[in-house]
Order: C-alpha cells, then sequence, then structure tokens
C-alpha cells in the first residue's frame, strides 16, 4: 500500500474528521484479515490503523500535513538560534568581550558619561525543561502515578548553593571595584571615546570567589539525575502538557527552579482505537453466529489496570440475529474518561465494529448443510442476487454501517 495516509484511507487532503471517520471504517473492512484472503492483509490493516491514528488526531494530522514526524508531535524545539519554547527568544551575554552601546557611544562623544550597568546576580531563575512521558492507552484513559526520571540540575550537596569551598562570601572584585564593569578609552578623531564592557576578572558579578567548591566550580549547582512521580488525569492524549511548577532545573547560585512541562505521548493499543472520549474496537464473529445471534464476552480496556476490578474488567455484548458486517454496537460508558469534565466519572462509549467471517474451507457434512438451507431459503439459482434498487432498504442499511 502507499505510505501517504490520504492515498491509504482513499480520501483528500481537504477531508472533514467525519469523512476520515467512515473511510476508516470502510478501508478496515475490506483489507482485515479475516475477510479477505490477501496474504499482505495482516500489513494492509496495520496500515490503515495506522493512518486514522495519525489523521484523526488533530495535533498529529498538522505535523503530518507539515511533512513532519507525527510520532514526535509536541517535542521541545531543536538547538540553536537561542530560542527557549516557554519564554521566547533568550538573550546571550558577553562573555566578557566590549560591546558598544549607542547610548554609551553618544553619551561618551558629547560628555554625557557612560551607563550605569551595576553587577550581575549569581542567583539566577533556573530554565524550564520540556520531557515526553510514554504512557499505555490505560494510563491516560483512566489517569495514573507515572515514575520519571530527568537529568537536570540541582542544588550543589556539598556548598548548598553558595558555590564557595569554605563557605566564605565573595569578596569584591579589585579591578573593577565592585561595579561588573570596566571603562575603556579609544582615542580618535572625534575626540576621547569611553566605552563599557564586561569585567573579565569577575565576569560582571563584582566579586570574586576566592576558594570555588571543587564539586560545581562555583557555580552552585551540579547536574545530577532526579527521580519524581506524576500524577497524570484521566483522559489525557497525546500532545497534553502537565506543567510542574519549580520542578526543573535549579538555577546558578542556588537559584529557583524552573517549571517542568511533561508531554504526553500515548502508545497504541493492538485492540482499541481511540476516537475522543470513545474507544473503538472490530469484534469477528462466525458467520452462524450473526445470523443466530449471541453474546459474547469482551475484555474491557479496565482489565489492563493495575488493581482491576474483575466486574469491570468484562462485559457481555449481546449480538441481534441478522447482524451484518459493518455493524456497529455502543456499549455506554465503557470508554475514555472526560478531562476536566464537570463529572469526573462520566465517560466516553465502547463502540464494537461486527466483521461477519464467511468460511473458507467446507467439509462435505457441512456443504451438504449449507446448501440445505440454502434451497430452503430459496437462495439458490438465479434471482439471488439483488442490485441497490431491487432493496434499497437493505443497502441504504449496508451503507450506514459502513460510514458510520
Amino acid at each position: 500500500m502507499s505510505s501517504d495516509y490520504y492515498e491509504v484511507l482513499g480520501i483528500g487532503r481537504d477531508a472533514s474528521a467525519e469523512q476520515i471517520k467512515r473511510a476508516y471504517r470502510k478501508k478496515a473492512m475490506q483489507v482485515h484479515p479475516d475477510v479477505t484472503s490477501d496474504p499482505d492483509a495482516e500489513e494492509k490493516f496495520k496500515q490503515v490503523n495506522e493512518a486514522y491514528e495519525v489523521l484523526s488526531d488533530p495535533q498529529k494530522k498538522s505535523i503530518y500535513d507539515r511533512g513532519g514526524d507525527p510520532a514526535h508531535a509536541g517535542a521541545g524545539a531543536g538547538a540553536g538560534g537561542g530560542f527557549d519554547p516557554f519564554g521566547g527568544f533568550g538573550g546571550f551575554n558577553g562573555g566578557g568581550q566590549m560591546g558598544f552601546d549607542v547610548g554609551d557611544l553618544l553619551g561618551a562623544m558629547f560628555g554625557a558619561g557612560g551607563t550605569t550597568r551595576g553587577p550581575r546576580s549569581r542567583v539566577r531563575q533556573g530554565s524550564d525543561q520540556l520531557v515526553r512521558l510514554d504512557l499505555t492507552l490505560a494510563q491516560a484513559a483512566f489517569g495514573t502515578e507515572a515514575p520519571l526520571t530527568l537529568d537536570t540540575y540541582v542544588v550543589c550537596p556539598h556548598c548548598h548553593g553558595q558555590g564557595s569551598a569554605n563557605g566564605e562570601e565573595p569578596v569584591t572584585c579589585t579591578r573593577c571595584h565592585g561595579s561588573g564593569s570596566i571603562t575603556q578609552i579609544q582615542h580618535s578623531f572625534l575626540g576621547d571615546i569611553r566605552s563599557t564592557a564586561t569585567c573579565p576578572t569577575c565576569q560582571g558579578y563584582g566579586s570574586v570567589i576566592t576558594d570555588p567548591c571543587p564539586e560545581c566550580s562555583g557555580e552552585g549547582r551540579v547536574r545530577a539525575r532526579r527521580d519524581i512521580t506524576v500524577k497524570v488525569p484521566a483522559g489525557v492524549s497525546t500532545g497534553n502538557r502537565i506543567q510542574l511548577r519549580s520542578q526543573a532545573e535549579v538555577g546558578t547560585g542556588g537559584g529557583p527552579a524552573g517549571d517542568l512541562y511533561v508531554e504526553v505521548n500515548v502508545q497504541p493499543h493492538e485492540v482499541f482505537t481511540r476516537d475522543g472520549d470513545n474507544l473503538e474496537m472490530m469484534l469477528t464473529i462466525p458467520m452462524t453466529a450473526a445470523a443466530l445471534g449471541c453474546k459474547v464476552p469482551i475484555k474491557t480496556l479496565e482489565s489492563e489496570l493495575a488493581h482491576a476490578d474483575p466486574k469491570k474488567s468484562t462485559v457481555e455484548l449481546a449480538i441481534p440475529a441478522g447482524t451484518q458486517s459493518g455493524a456497529r454496537i455502543a456499549i455506554k460508558g465503557r470508554g475514555v474518561m472526560k478531562l476536566r469534565g464537570r463529572d469526573s466519572k462520566q465517560r466516553g462509549d465502547l463502540g464494537v465494529t461486527i466483521v461477519v467471517q464467511t468460511p473458507t474451507k467446507l467439509d462435505e457434512s457441512q456443504r451438504k448443510l449449507l446448501e440445505e438451507l440454502a434451497d430452503a431459503r430459496g437462495e439458490v439459482g438465479d434471482g439471488i442476487a439483488k442490485t441497490h434498487a431491487d432493496d434499497k432498504g437493505f443497502f441504504e442499511k449496508l451503507r450506514k454501517a459502513f460510514t458510520g
């Protein structure tokens, strides 16, 4: 099959969410391994499900339409450019290099003097962090407490953020006398031009740590691995972000920590597909069961929870006699918990699409029985097939079954 998800489902790029859903159900019925003898049916069925997973999710669809990888929907920005995904474009310091300021230059030329900047503080706010958390469908649907390991900055355990090995306070810089900057004079045909630059001795802090901490080199923080627990609310989906205040990296000088943003990524499920707050699945039954009707126990998503309630782990599905392939039976209240709903117990439905399996291998006794049944029902000879015009009611029901 094509690698283009739109071609896989046989739809245009301007297809609506409802059209995508109808196309998925129709295509899934055509390539399902239980209804076709195509040796590649299983792979095609997986590709159809993969296409629907992406195109039914607005965020993944947007990334796919732009040529990106929907598996990394919502991932943090790449390196370069000084861009901070939470705070816009971050600044770049001079690192001790002299930088001219227009105000300083004009002031120096016309006698106004330089701008007083003052020393920088050693204590600074830590940066925000963005990490991804992989969840199972059950964890996302019903909520969980997920462990998460962070590689981040923490307060130096040796100096407790002071940056000094012996606990002494920094001393005033003898070069800039505590101002954090130095003044330089350049001679030109316009006269003497004064300019200011970050003091190279104290790096603009106005003070010097005479005996830096050997653990953090005077920075007041060290790189470490930290374990936390993330409380995930029920009903989250891929792309949702959970904000944990002051749980990101600690700033220099033991400064306050930034915020941690945990982006949810829900892994595909082998049985269930999520459609908003509903869960969808396909159930294959024999032709005889579809004709006569039956009751089938279905294992629900709750069965995958760590402490699953046996009463909720299965549900009995009653399939009426005469059920056609493609019919969808909704089980109320067995879908996904609604995120931020007024009623935290409110849930979507579990939709079960029936696939009627026609036998492909019959022994002589089975064939004889079917022939007798066909003869008794008058389904032999000419006239056994009907066109749309012959039976509009039947085909209208079939069309609705395929299109939802």
